[in-house]
């Protein structure tokens, strides 16, 4: 069957049920993940590392498939195998403590797990121009991306609700991982192919023109604020359990997806009335906000109230960055523009952090590893403001 944007007429639904399907396995990866290669029997400097290195593998993993995906003209086959990559990775991580499997392992989640984004990512993106083109209605990106965080928060209060989830073996996390990935291929059937406008059988040319020096300062500025919140997206959990002794990681990573949900969906005319780059620089001020929360105040006060400031820190960075990306972006390359952006401006950046992060918090423990990587947020708001002329032009 030719499943186009032109015969397709439930594409917002099509969409929707895949961002939440696969934002739903991130309900357990994002929180659970460093749980689980510490239950490994790692340190936690060592799990920085794995962590870091997970990371790593999803810069240039994604770049290549992504580029790969432009130049064959359909994206489908590639979520499929990263799916399956995902389950493979799974597979080999939670059985065994051998720092080679484990890297391995890691390489096949990491592959499979950070694959998807920018190619669904583009996938919508070009459904969404390639409507306008026909006179159609459009897909709303930020009511589906909302979509997908609600995926995740009902799979995060699902196993916040199981009594010693908490405190389950890494074989039990990823079994119910696991679960939610084979769902996610499942609808993966519904979602329409959406190809680039040249033929498939024309040789297309990568030029990279693109990536000029606004691009790349806008990159660096996005970059310094994923580094930042490395602390929390690598160490939160442990905070948690280990600092705060409170085992309630599923709750507050919850919270955090549900206040984002509504500012991911109404950021889009903020980001369309001023500028994607203004956008993202309010975030980078509401991180450094954040993490000295966590830092001054390790209480569960002062961690829920580090959650709710999730709205901000990615509900409306998230969308901005993506916007940024976009419109600098030629559209024949925009899987590759997305996973530059999910390579550079969120994988380098999470590697670092969570390699140097282990090593601060095994020195000096969690609360300075917060306080300390206010640092980078606080750099991305000098590099925005010095540059605030020529970035803020991209809109």
């Amino acid at each position: 069957m030719n499943d186009t944007i032109e015969n397709n007429k439930n594409l917002s639904f099509r969409f929707g049920l895949n961002y939440f399907l696969l934002l739903a396995i991130y309900g357990i990866s994002s929180p659970y993940l460093q749980l689980m290669v510490r239950r490994l029997g790692y340190s936690p400097a060592a799990v920085g590392i794995f962590l870091g290195f997970f990371e790593l593998v999803g810069i240039t993993g994604p770049i290549f498939l992504a580029q790969k995906a432009d130049r064959f003209g359909r994206l489908k086959p590639f979520l499929f195998a990263s799916g399956i990559m995902a389950i493979a990775g799974l597979a080999l991580l939670a059985p065994f403590r051998i720092p080679l499997v484990t890297l391995i392992s890691l390489t096949f989640l990491s592959l499979g797990l950070k694959t998807p984004i920018p190619l669904l990512d583009t996938s919508l993106l070009r459904a969404i121009e390639k409507s306008a083109e026909l006179g159609k209605k459009q897909p709303n990106y930020g009511l589906l991306r909302g979509i997908g965080s609600i995926g995740f928060v009902v799979v995060a209060i699902i196993v916040q609700s199981i009594p010693g989830f908490d405190a389950s073996s890494a074989g039990t996390i990823a079994f119910a991982q696991g679960i939610l990935i084979l769902l996610f291929l499942a609808g993966l059937f519904a979602l329409p192919e959406v190809g680039h406008t040249q033929p498939r059988n024309e040789k297309i040319a990568f030029s990279f023109k693109w990536l000029d020096s606004t691009f790349m300062l806008g990159l660096a500025v996005i970059a310094l604020g994923r580094l930042a919140m490395a602390s929390v997206g690598s160490f939160f959990s442990m905070y948690l359990t280990e600092e705060l002794h409170w085992h309630a990681v599923g709750a507050m990573w919850a919270l955090s997806a549900t206040v984002e949900i509504p500012f991911i969906m109404l950021s889009w005319k903020f980001i369309q009335r001023k500028s994607p780059m203004l956008a993202v620089a309010i975030a980078s001020g509401a991180i450094v906000v954040r993490l000295l929360i966590y830092a001054i105040f390790p209480t569960p006060a002062g961690a829920i109230t580090g959650q709710l400031l999730h709205s901000l820190c990615y509900g409306l960075f998230q969308p901005a960055a993506i916007a940024f990306v976009n419109l600098k972006t030629p559209p024949a390359e925009r899987a590759t523009g997305m996973a530059i952006y999910m390579g550079l401006g969120i994988g380098l950046p999470s590697f670092l952090g969570s390699a140097l992060g282990g090593t601060i918090v095994e020195a000096l423990g969690y609360r300075w590893l917060f306080a300390s990587y206010t640092l980078f947020a606080i750099a991305s708001l000098v590099l925005f403001w010095r540059h605030r002329e020529e970035l803020t032009g991209v809109r």
